[in-house]
């Protein structure tokens, strides 16, 4: 369990570093990469899940996500013993992961006084505030990458195709169904950096929108637990 705790750890940690890195090059002043846009953001995700799993592929099944890790244990695939283990390293590291983004971009969070950008640079949100249907959005992108992992397995490739084939599906989550919430998508990529948002001492930054935060937690757990009951039917 050691060995797969620091690779939920670590993994968790890349994906969000590399994932919220992305977005905050994006979104705060004065960077380099300011304003290049939502398929900048969605590819950087992608090659963010993929870096993730690559790296703690070899020391965990690199769920780096709650509702994926959940989602297993319900199938079968994973011992429950091991599911809140995974899911405090998932939420460690992407929270470190935040942190390590907050000291990359310090300089341009220190002039950066839209209090959303920061934020969002951390967190996901709704474009259009609404419960119902900001619910449904994570559980159909969340519906579709665990449907997506499952089906994957049926394959007979390489031992790390699986990565790259999730990380395509992470692009095309947040090209086709991202424009609504933001795709979080998972758990501890939402939560634990909102977290460091609330904790930091971030200069120009607003509330967390804790209003909000309880949707990308329970709703891509909904999400993956029906991937894995439909799947169950096929």
């Amino acid at each position: 369990m050691g060995s797969e705790f620091i690779g939920e750890l670590i993994g968790t940690f890349i994906l969000v570093l590399l994932g919220n890195g992305i977005v905050a090059g994006n979104v705060l002043d004065k960077t380099k990469s300011n304003n290049a846009g939502w398929l900048t953001i969605t590819i950087g995700w992608g090659i963010a899940v993929t870096m993730g799993a690559f790296v703690s592929g070899y020391m965990s099944p690199a769920h780096l996500n709650p509702a994926v890790t959940i989602a297993f244990a319900v199938a079968g695939s994973l011992p429950w013993a091991s599911v809140l283990p995974y899911i405090a390293a998932q939420m460690i590291g992407a929270f470190l992961g935040s942190v390590v983004v907050w000291l990359q971009y310090k300089d341009h969070y220190d002039i950066t006084e839209d209090q959303g950008a920061i934020l969002g640079s951390f967190a996901t949100g709704p474009a259009i505030y609404n419960p119902v249907t900001n619910m449904i959005s994570e559980i159909v992108g969340t519906f579709m990458l665990m449907f997506g992992i499952l089906s994957f397995s049926n394959y007979d490739t390489f031992p790390w195709a699986g990565n790259l084939v999730t990380g395509a599906l992470i692009i095309g989550i947040g090209l086709s169904l991202g424009g609504t919430t933001g795709y979080a998508i998972n758990p501890a990529r939402d939560l634990g950096p909102r977290i460091a948002h609330a904790i930091l001492p971030i200069a120009n930054k607003g509330d967390s929108d804790w209003k909000y935060s309880w949707i990308p937690v329970v709703a891509p757990i909904i999400g993956a637990l029906l991937a894995v009951g439909i799947y169950g039917l096929i």
